[in-house]
């Protein structure tokens, strides 16, 4: 073998060393360190080159090239887009693909770029036509704040062949207006898009050193939930819905949809939970031009509140947006929330508006200063000086002594520059040179600068100004297009569609969905709780499956709620110790999934004797028969379970009997013992709760409804259900008493008068329109009160103004139909009407008749005395013995009534005698 050939072990990459080495003319590295360098490279390119924002001016360096190459085209007409990637090329190394799609995603903002032709829809997500169709060109907007060549710093092009601005001297919060999103190699960042007019607004608050919120305003449209914003800093959080309301009892629409979707994006969403049972839809129509309009029929029977709350949980309706303000500050990431970042850029723009006074300064100073030298020159003929001097030095000196007299009054000394600018004077100038014009030019040249001057010294006054006017010219028909609003979370087991059949086999102990040939038990979604009783008194809590083993002898199986305190089971048990039966009441709200508990004391041979669960809190009456005994001679007696308190699952209940029981009949069916459930308006999210947040309505049981109405006259009345969505235009929410005529005033666009009419509810669960079909007319007031009152505010009439006037509606007009027009109000102009609060109802004496029932317990009825375990004690309790042969027994002496109560009597007495005289 030759001796150049090495060994394997050779080229050991333990064994090489870190730095390179030179053979013959050959440059060996090690990978290692060529992966380290060229990856830190790779990826500090990616970062600072192509995908993270400068803070300076809010542009990814694409973006920046693009705009400086649309300024060197500008000529104010449009050009092709293909035509401006190419100019772009020229500072970009890259290709036209990206250029392009930066383009046409700086057109969809609609700020910086005139657009025409096709450029896509942000809101369908349709793509732009091919860039030789499409044309460009820079809006007023652009060309009035992203540039100013003597103020930008510029730097080489990537081939050395042209020069670029380092930065563009942006003079508005750029990246806050548009939002950015990029994700570079090891880094991302997403700043959110905010409104023209609300940057303008704090920027000007910033510069007056005042505190300002500032939240995002999506393109799209949406509500949105800040809560969560915190600055748009890492870990926070935004959550955006669709607009949808309800076009029919069997029709949504959806009008505006989340930031970062499309509306087919989010029909295929629908389609999907439609899919997998989450929803019920029939169809989807998607109308969607200029404006999103999509309708989502429903099937007969489906509620249209619980599908729209259903859409926001299981659909794209409702997104979740992390987002992450990461920007490039003197080449380094810089991580800051929105609010600094509005600081900065503010105060950037400042320091821009002062460089270009300055420059401005600069020039005026030298204009002046010019025209001051011209007027020197032909005024004094120092032209004339020079006609004997043979070189171009003598003319230069002769011209300089020809000044000097008359210079004490510039601002700046005479260079040979200003010397020679007298010189190229043309000869026709100084033969029409008009002194007077000379003199007015100079004045209104130092009117300029006392003017620029002024603007310096108060430079943050002229910056608060540069802002207003920014908001005068460009701010029109740029409003807040997202709604800021709080959302209530949806809970998916609430709203979710039961697409699922839950069975069991009792015997075996298995339950779940999948069982078809076993017990039906209900209808429930795959995402449910189910709770189990088994008859040895054990239960659980799990999630619904195919089919999962509970253990055998199920009592009772059901889809359980988290958080329900209205079920209410009652259960008799028989403790498998002491053979003691106890009685109890509990409710489950809150267990741990799949860990197993006791309705009994826990001892082994503890057995269920009867349960029943009860939706609503109600209590049956129960008949306990007991097995034969030699020394029981009762063998049955009726418990009253609404007797019973309610008490946590962990508590072993009340002794029914210490006797063997035979079994458990039931003898009554009992009435909800729960009290009337309280619900509570919350004025922020415009959903009712029952968690004491906002207003409260009322206390609702059975029958009870909530009256609704809304600014159009349209009333409805509806059940109180808490997945409930409300119309923005509705004034009107209270609980409805049906018992006490509805009040309402509202204003006839037809004859431009308020009308009062009242009515009784009738409509049942029917919408009603109350008022005129009029497009000007206007409920104004609505009142469910038995004596409401409002107060009228007269316009001022001929310099007269008319006292405030109260009314009381009850006083006013009489009860009639709901068809009814009702009572003009007044002849007068009203300038307002404001509901007051109604009269309280006088209160009607009520005479008390005598007490005529009979002391004890009525005939047929026998108390049961259900003693509480916790306290019972062992106790001969005394009995009553009857008189033996021969022995009276006395009796209680009867009682005579008393004086103070001669209107009452018992049931053994004689009933009292009333005379009349007449």
């Amino acid at each position: 073998m030759s001796d150049d050939i090495q060994s394997p072990e050779d080229f050991d990459p333990e064994l090489t060393p870190d730095t390179t080495q030179e053979e013959e003319g050959t440059r060996i590295t090690r990978v290692s360190g060529m992966y380290e360098d060229y990856f830190l490279d790779y990826a500090s390119y990616v970062i600072l080159e192509r995908a993270v924002p400068a803070l300076n001016d809010g542009l990814k360096p694409v973006q920046r090239r693009l705009l400086h190459a649309m300024k060197d085209m500008d000529d104010g007409r449009f050009h092709k887009v293909a035509n401006i990637i190419g100019q772009t090329m020229r500072f970009h190394p890259h290709g036209d693909a990206s250029i392009g799609d930066a383009l046409v995603q700086m057109g969809q903002k609609d700020l910086l770029i005139d657009c025409q032709g096709n450029w896509g829809n942000i809101l369908t997500g349709d793509g732009a036509a091919a860039p030789r169709y499409i044309e460009a060109r820079l809006t007023r907007f652009a060309l009035h704040v992203a540039y100013s060549p003597k103020v930008t710093e510029w730097q080489l092009s990537y081939d050395g062949r042209a020069n670029e601005p380092l930065h563009l001297p942006m003079k508005f919060p750029m990246l806050l207006a548009m939002g950015v999103e990029g994700i570079a190699v090891g880094l991302s960042t997403k700043i959110l898009p905010h409104n023209f007019l609300e940057l303008i607004d704090a920027s000007i608050k910033v510069l007056q050193e005042k505190g300002f919120k500032l939240f995002p305003d999506f393109p799209t449209g949406g509500i949105a939930d800040f809560s969560n914003y915190n600055d748009g800093e890492r870990g926070s959080r935004v959550r955006v819905r669709a607009r949808i309301s309800q076009l029919d009892k069997n029709t949504l629409v959806i009008t505006e949809i989340p930031y970062s979707t499309t509306t087919q994006s989010l029909i295929d969403s629908i389609l999907k939970a439609n899919d997998k049972g989450k929803i019920k839809i029939k169809k989807i129509e998607d109308n969607t031009a200029e404006n999103v309009e999509i309708l989502v029929h429903l099937p007969a029977g489906i509620s249209p509140d619980k599908t729209i709350d259903a859409l926001y949980a299981f659909t794209n309706c409702e997104v979740s947006i992390a987002p992450l303000a990461c920007s490039i500050y003197q080449d380094t990431p810089l991580f800051i929330g929105v609010r600094e970042v509005l600081k900065r850029s503010t105060m950037a723009t400042r320091e821009v508006l002062k460089a270009e006074l300055e420059i401005k300064l600069s020039e005026l100073l030298e204009q002046w200063h010019f025209a001051s030298l011209e007027r020197i020159f032909i005024e004094n003929k120092i032209y004339r000086d020079i006609e004997e001097a043979e070189t171009w030095e003598q003319v230069i000196e002769c011209i300089r002594k020809g000044l000097t007299p008359h210079i004490k009054h510039l601002m700046r000394e005479v260079t040979d520059d200003d010397i020679v600018r007298l010189t190229e004077i043309k000869i026709k100038r100084i033969s029409k040179f008009d002194s007077n014009k000379a003199n007015d030019k100079i004045i209104e040249l130092e009117g300029k600068i006392d003017e620029v001057k002024h603007d310096l010294a108060h430079l943050t006054e002229f910056a608060i100004n540069y802002f207003k006017d920014l908001k005068e010219k460009f701010g029109k028909g740029r409003m807040r297009k997202t709604e800021i609003a709080t959302f209530d979370s949806v809970e998916a087991a609430k709203v979710v569609i039961r697409n699922q059949k839950l069975y069991v086999n009792r015997e075996e102990g298995f339950v779940g969905y999948g069982m078809k040939r076993d017990e039906y038990v209900c209808e429930c979604s795959d995402i449910d709780d189910i709770i189990v009783f088994r008859k040895d008194g054990k239960y659980s809590v799990s999630k619904v499956k195919d089919k999962s083993f509970f253990g055998k002898n199920i009592e009772y199986v059901a889809v359980w709620k988290k958080g329900d305190d209205r079920t209410v089971y009652n259960a008799i048990y028989q403790d498998g110790a002491s053979k003691v039966s106890y009685v109890k009441r509990f409710s489950v709200t809150s267990i741990t999934r799949d860990r197993e508990y006791d309705i009994s004391r826990g001892n082994k041979g503890s057995k269920l004797l009867y349960f029943t669960a009860n939706p609503n809190g109600e209590a049956e009456v129960v008949t306990v028969l007991m097995r034969k005994l030699a020394k029981l001679k009762k063998l049955k007696f009726d418990l009253d379970f609404s007797e019973i308190a309610v008490k946590g699952r962990g508590s072993k209940g009340n002794i029914a009997t210490k006797f063997s029981v035979k079994r458990v009949e039931l003898k009554e069916r009992g009435e909800s013992t729960l009290e009337a459930r309280k619900v509570w308006f919350d004025e922020t999210v415009h959903r009712l709760n029952s968690d004491e947040r906002g207003r409260l309505i009322g206390s609702f049981k059975g029958e009870d409804r909530i009256l609704i109405a809304e600014k159009n006259g349209a009333l409805k009345v509806v059940v109180p259900e808490l997945t409930l969505h409300f119309d923005p235009d509705m004034i009107y929410l209270e609980k409805l008493e049906a018992d006490r005529p509805v009040s309402a005033v509202y204003f006839d666009g037809e004859k431009s008068r308020y009308f009062v009419k009242r009515f009784l509810w009738e409509g049942g669960d029917k919408e009603e329109n109350i008022i005129t079909a009029h497009p000007k007319s206007e409920l104004v007031y609505l009142s469910n009160a038995s004596l409401p009152r409002i107060e009228m505010l007269y316009r001022k009439q001929k310099g007269t103004q008319k006292d405030p006037e109260e009314v009381l509606l009850s006083e006013f007009i009489s009860v009639k139909g709901i068809k009814a027009k009702g009572n003009q109000l007044t002849t007068d102009t009203l300038n307002k009407i404001v509901g007051l609060e109604p009269l309280n109802e006088p209160e009607v004496a009520v005479e008390e008749l005598p007490d005529i029932t009979p002391a004890g317990p009525s005939v047929g009825e026998v108390e049961v005395d259900i003693q509480d375990a916790e306290r019972i004690e062992e106790k001969q309790e005394p009995v009553a013995e009857l008189p033996r042969k021969g022995e009276k027994k006395e009796l209680a002496p009867k009682s005579e009534p008393s004086k103070e109560n001669k209107g009452s009597y018992s049931a053994d007495d004689e009933a009292p005698q009333i005379t009349l005289d007449f």
